[in-house]
């Protein structure tokens, strides 16, 4: 590991684990008056991630290309955070309203967790540890990762919360989702796990090429 990559994946890790901590003081969200405190929003599961993977690439060996430990992870990371990225840009650009409800957003958390934050980590996770070489575990692990969390969401943290509250339900983290009856839900549940899948097999088509032009 050149003194260039161990700095930039330092960086990498100090960000995501200070925006990490960041979460469990900081009360524009009311994260910490609710049950599930932050970990209702895929957002902090895709941070999470990141910082253990980031981690991880700090590991002796771990961050080489070519040493398969870590590999799933980061592929598995970088799919979640292209998830939330694109989701939320595009209900933002909807409406500010279905992502982030009445509360005012601060410019440097929002960019960090859903453009900064999520760049950082495909840069090491495609170029530095060259890590998406197999598609098939990341899309099981993401089929896993999106019942766990669905069951969560709807099961746990929407029965045991009150707001945000809808038309239909409430205490599901994302205010849209509670004007949503189960099929709608249940559908925008469905299209957003295949496009996760989509963006899966275009960071594994992704990683070929740049294996390709390496290899020149």
């Amino acid at each position: 590991m050149t003194t260039r990559v161990l700095m930039f994946r330092w960086i990498v890790f100090l960000l995501a684990a200070f925006y990490f901590a960041e979460q469990f003081w900081v009360r524009e969200f009311g994260n910490m008056d609710k049950f599930g405190w932050q970990f209702r929003y895929l957002t902090i599961w895709a941070l999470t991630g990141s910082m253990i993977s980031a981690g991880l690439m700090l590991r002796p060996g771990w961050g080489t290309p070519g040493d398969a430990r870590g590999e799933v992870l980061a592929g598995l990371v970088g799919v979640i955070n292209m998830m939330v990225v694109v989701s939320y840009w595009r209900l933002y650009f909807t409406d500010p309203a279905l992502v982030n409800g009445d509360n005012t957003p601060v410019l440097h958390r929002e960019y960090y967790l859903h453009l900064l934050g999520p760049l950082l980590q495909w840069i090491d996770m495609l170029w530095i540890k060259r890590a998406f070489r197999r598609y098939a575990p990341v899309a099981v692990w993401l089929a896993v990762l999106v019942v766990v969390y669905l069951t969560w969401t709807e099961l746990v943290v929407s029965p045991l919360n009150a707001e945000p509250a809808g038309d239909v339900t409430n205490g599901l983290p994302y205010p849209f989702l509670n004007d949503m009856v189960p099929g709608q839900r249940a559908i925008f549940y469905g299209i957003t796990f295949v496009s996760g899948l989509v963006f899966a097999a275009a960071f594994r088509g992704a990683q070929m090429l740049l294996a390709r032009r390496a290899a020149r």
